[in-house]
């Protein structure tokens, strides 16, 4: 396992409007091209939080995901966001967590809790899978905003991931939460992790300030994008520092044995 780049992209998500959403990602990505290696997005990058799955989900085969598997390939950056999707045949919507990569990999993740406050619960089907994600060697889990609030769900047992990814619309007035519970996600689970949110305003006239932000294990900050700017911010990850922590400090060999209830 090599070290490896990684960048968060935090933008002003136009309410709805999925063709400039793209473009301004695709402008993102040819700047970055050749200087990181996975570039993470915002939850629901090319919409915003809009609860209007029935006009705006697609499937995976649909425009939205085929267009990314197009750039991940020209600029050789992998992919990891969320976004709305739906299934052919099937009624329900789902808010659908991905990591693209330039080798034609693809993984998804839909989202496990849903933001009832928001109606996600009335708009979006849960998902009941834990998946573990591997691009380089990386074992990656991603997660989607409201799953932060749930620390059984992210627990990393017996070192099962490296780097746990949040991707978010995480609105400015509980943007302490969003500080607080990141980083003890990194420390509880002795990996890196990444959250990345937007900033701007979205159609139902919430305010959002960014936070986008990378941890190592010890909970130091090792790359992070300024509050209420769009940018991004990379950050090179170490196996050997990581690797070395914990077997220093091997907190995961104290963890407790538990079973969740998928069905739930």
């Amino acid at each position: 396992m090599e070290p490896i780049r990684i960048s968060l992209l935090q933008t002003d998500i136009v309410w709805e409007d999925k063709p400039e959403n793209l473009q301004r990602l695709h402008a993102q990505l040819q700047a970055l091209k050749g200087s990181t290696d996975l570039a993470v997005l915002p939850e629901m990058f090319s919409t915003g939080f809009s609860m209007n799955g029935a006009l705006l989900a697609e499937p995976t085969d649909g425009h939205t995901i085929s267009t990314l598997r197009q750039w991940s390939k020209e600029c050789g950056i992998a992919l990891a966001g969320s976004y709305m999707a739906c299934e052919e045949g099937d009624t329900a919507c789902y808010n659908r967590g991905f990591l693209l990569t330039p080798e034609g990999g693809e993984d998804y993740y839909d989202k496990r809790h849903l933001f009832r406050m928001g109606l996600e619960t009335e708009h979006f089907a849960a998902g009941h899978a834990r998946p573990i994600f591997v691009y380089r060697g990386w074992k990656i889990r991603l997660l989607v905003c409201y799953d932060l609030r749930f620390p059984v769900w992210s627990r990393n047992v017996q070192n099962e991931y490296d780097v746990l990814i949040y991707v978010a619309n995480w609105p400015a007035s509980r943007r302490r939460v969003w500080d607080v519970l990141l980083q003890a996600r990194a420390l509880e689970n002795q990996c890196y992790t990444c959250g990345v949110n937007r900033v701007g305003t979205d159609g139902n006239g919430l305010a959002y300030n960014g936070g986008s932000v990378l941890y190592d294990a010890k909970g130091q900050a090792l790359a992070a994008v300024s509050d209420n700017e769009a940018g991004t911010a990379t950050a090179t990850l170490s196996p050997t520092d990581l690797q070395t922590f914990r077997k220093k400090f091997p907190v995961w060999m104290d963890g407790d044995a538990f079973t969740i209830n998928l069905e739930i």
